[in-house]
């Protein structure tokens, strides 16, 4: 069979130099793939997310193989299965998942699906689950982002990767529920443990931060405090259920203890930076949870009084994919989604073509969007 071809948006190298409308790291190229190997699947792209970790892999702050197309939150339709595909037929919709889960292994077998380590290790490489790359560029070997290279027409991925979705779900609101949903909501009701009337902290209020804000109303959190530094952010939050919002800075986490007199039950983490961790630890009470979901630079250090840390007897919990098990959680999220339990349509800030995708990242980096969704 030829090779398809297709427009993606491919990053030759790593670059800081802002605004991205200006210095346009993504170029939309014309690149190769054959047709899907043994359990895989080809799938044309309908709608392609922006996350704040595409942008460390345009900035570098997450080092990756070059070069490479970026994207991994999306949603598409299933165009043609290699060999020994039996779960997905062409025409079936598809959430596209960041985290192959193989099935196989250890952490599969146990029911922790985001904990697998194959998938981890092909998305590292820049492979997919079975190894090597499918994509080519100029004669070139063309990596892929999270197993997925979502910001494309089209995508060759691992069986793996995807979670099948009713057939008249929005296109642009199934894209959430890949990253976003599973990152935010999952983090508080997964990881984080929130049971009805307990309190939150959530310190970030991007497109994870706000889907948080969510899952903390579906836990039954009584008090939800927000905190960021943009004023916007902030009345976005209290418009999405927060009860309160709190400036980040040096305070936040002395504001949030008085106010919930003595702390929070479950802090998380959202905006991959040191100073919200801080905000999230200070803020939680004796014997509270935190819960770090963002990623911060590997070179970011981090002092922990430890005599303090026992004292305090907090509990300190690093979460990936929200602690999901993709088949299970992303159909119970669509469900109440549907039901109107669950907005997440409401992440949503923009809605742009691929051609501008360089115009999204510079928003992004800008800190005002949640979530924008690019469309081939």
């Amino acid at each position: 069979m030829t090779d398809i071809t297709f427009k993606a948006a491919v990053l030759d190298a790593c670059t800081t130099d802002r605004p991205f409308t200006g210095s346009k790291p993504l170029k939309l190229e014309t690149v190769s793939v054959g047709a899907p190997e043994s359990h895989e699947v080809l799938v044309r792209i309908d709608a392609a997310s922006l996350c704040r970790s595409d942008l460390s892999v345009i900035t570098g702050v997450r080092a990756w193989p070059m070069p490479i197309v970026p994207g991994h939150e999306a949603s598409g339709t299933v165009v043609e299965t290699g060999s020994d595909v039996t779960r997905f037929a062409p025409g079936d919709r598809v959430v596209l998942v960041y985290q192959p889960q193989c099935g196989a292994c250890p952490c599969c077998i146990a029911g922790d699906a985001w904990l697998c380590e194959p998938g981890l290790a092909s998305n590292r490489a820049g492979e997919l689950l079975d190894g090597g790359v499918r994509l080519s560029w100029k004669g070139e070997r063309l990596h892929h982002h999270m197993g997925l290279s979502a910001f494309a027409e089209m995508a060759v991925v691992s069986e793996h990767s995807l979670v099948r979705v009713d057939r008249d779900l929005d296109p642009q609101i199934a894209a959430l529920f890949g990253c976003a949903v599973l990152c935010g909501a999952g983090s508080v009701i997964n990881t984080g443990g929130v049971r009805p009337g307990e309190t939150v902290a959530i310190a970030g209020i991007g497109g994870v931060g706000a889907s948080a804000i969510l899952g903390a109303r579906l836990a039954g959190a009584r008090r939800i405090v927000a905190v960021d530094p943009d004023p916007e952010k902030r009345e976005t939050a209290l418009s999405l259920g927060a009860t309160d919002a709190v400036p980040a800075g040096p305070d936040a986490a002395a504001q949030i203890l008085e106010m919930t007199h003595g702390g929070v039950d479950c802090a998380l983490e959202t905006a991959g930076q040191l100073e919200a961790f801080q905000t999230a630890y200070g803020a939680a009470r004796r014997g509270g949870r935190v819960v770090t979901v963002g990623l911060v630079s590997p070179k970011t250090p981090f002092a922990l009084d430890v005599a303090a840390h026992v004292t305090s007897a907090k509990s300190v919990t690093g979460s990936y994919m929200g602690s999901c098990n993709p088949l299970i959680d992303i159909p119970k999220f669509v469900d109440l989604y549907r039901r109107g339990h669950f907005p997440v349509d409401r992440l949503i800030t923009a809605r742009m073509p691929l051609e501008e995708v360089n115009t999204a990242l510079e928003e992004m980096a800008a800190s005002r969007a949640l979530r924008q969704i690019l469309t081939p």
